[in-house]
């Protein structure tokens, strides 16, 4: 019988996970990760965790399956909280959901369960995994989840091939409405419970005040942009090579306090993300203020007026060579190659179309139609068909 460690979280999604492997004849033994301790950032009683620990023993109770809890704060602390710091400090805004899953849940956590002599890691990602034989050789694939509003391939896109080896989603082939009905049906105390929000194990927190325990408030400019300033930065024609055009095409505008209009102040730059409307408390304009781009080294936000702002918008991303990661190494682009792909830059959004461009400096991605809000630090994924195949932090 092939022993299985489940990642219980006290939600409804693991707790069906754990059933369904139960159901399926494997030794199932339910862990729980214990990886925040300081409550003082979260909003109260969202998501905390010592209600879903409960939780996730009651659903051990009632699968009459071994469970013990896993204090993981340490790790959590030095491997995930030091680089968002890090990152925010930088005017760069990281993935920490992306990061647990390579970090926490599927290294350290799959290390603690192969040494109890664990067959395998289960979570109850909406996702998929299955294998296949190529040139001999057995390579795993990460599929996206049956249920389109729900898949979670995103979140996993920085796995390798090891960790998928490992990896079992059991209900990656389910809608969230089949998963609340199974968990109904067999009395599961997690059936209705809403599905956690914020940040990974720490739960919904206000993310200034979660930043000020090491980035210190410091008032700057707000500079307002017009659309009208605005313009092609050059003629495409003038450009010498694919990679030349390519650079210009993901570069960041380029802005100083005299290009706009002051009209307010902030608390610090770091504090906010390309994109952003919430959180600026200005008003008096007829259209919501989006960030256009924060300048930590001068501690000024750009902002310009409506959704359609055209300083939103990009037409490519660029990774770092070093920050590229390939799931199916079979398939990887070397320099001066291209592929055509689909991609996401975000959780839920819908895929994007568009060319993967290998140089020797990095990895391009050219969109076939401009995409708003594109952030630095952010995680970009890449799929063929319905099939995750790399990822990298967008630079």
């Amino acid at each position: 019988m092939k022993k299985v460690i489940v990642g219980l979280s006290g939600g409804v999604d693991s707790s069906v996970s754990a059933l369904l492997l139960k159901q399926q004849g494997y030794e199932v033994i339910g862990l729980f990760m214990k990886n925040w301790h300081d409550e003082t950032v979260t909003i109260s009683d969202e998501c905390p965790w010592l209600d879903d620990s409960n939780d996730a023993m009651l659903i051990a109770e009632k699968l009459g399956i071994p469970f013990q809890t896993v204090d993981l704060s340490k790790e959590y602390h030095s491997r995930i909280i030091d680089y968002m710091f890090n990152e925010y400090e930088n005017g760069r805004t990281p993935n920490p959901d992306v990061l647990c899953n390579r970090e926490i849940k599927f290294d350290v956590f799959l290390e603690i369960a192969l040494g109890l002599g664990a067959d395998y890691i289960a979570t109850g990602h909406y996702c998929q995994v299955n294998k296949i034989n190529k040139d001999d050789k057995e390579i795993y694939r990460l599929i996206a989840g049956a249920d389109e509003k729900k898949d979670q391939s995103y979140f996993l896109c920085q796995l390798n091939q090891k960790q998928l080896s490992k990896a079992i989603f059991p209900i990656g082939h389910l809608t969230k409405a089949d998963v609340r009905n199974i968990a109904k049906n067999n009395d599961l105390i997690t059936a209705e419970k809403k599905d956690s929000q914020g940040l990974c194990f720490v739960g919904k927190v206000k993310l200034p005040d979660f930043l000020k325990q090491r980035l210190t408030p410091k008032k700057g400019k707000v500079i307002k942009i017009d659309s009208k300033f605005i313009q092609q930065k050059t003629d495409l024609t003038m450009f010498n090579s694919k990679e030349e055009e390519l650079q210009l095409l993901s570069s960041p505008y380029s802005f100083s306090s005299v290009d706009g209009q002051e009209i307010g102040e902030h608390n610090g730059a770091y504090y906010y993300t390309v994109g952003q409307r919430k959180g600026l408390n200005i008003g008096g304009f007829r259209d919501p203020l989006f960030v256009l781009q924060t300048d930590v080294s001068n501690n000024i936000i750009y902002v310009g007026m409506g959704e359609s702002h055209p300083a939103l918008f990009k037409k490519a991303l660029f990774v770092c060579s070093n920050e590229i990661h390939w799931i199916r190494e079979d398939l990887k682009i070397d320099e001066n190659e291209t592929m055509q792909i689909e991609f996401r830059i975000r959780y839920r959004q819908p895929l994007q179309s568009g060319t993967l461009y290998r140089f020797k400096k990095g990895l391009y991605i050219l969109f076939d139609k401009p995409i708003s809000s594109v952030t630095a630090g952010q995680f970009v994924s890449w799929y063929i068909n319905d099939e995750l195949i790399g990822s990298g932090i967008i630079n």
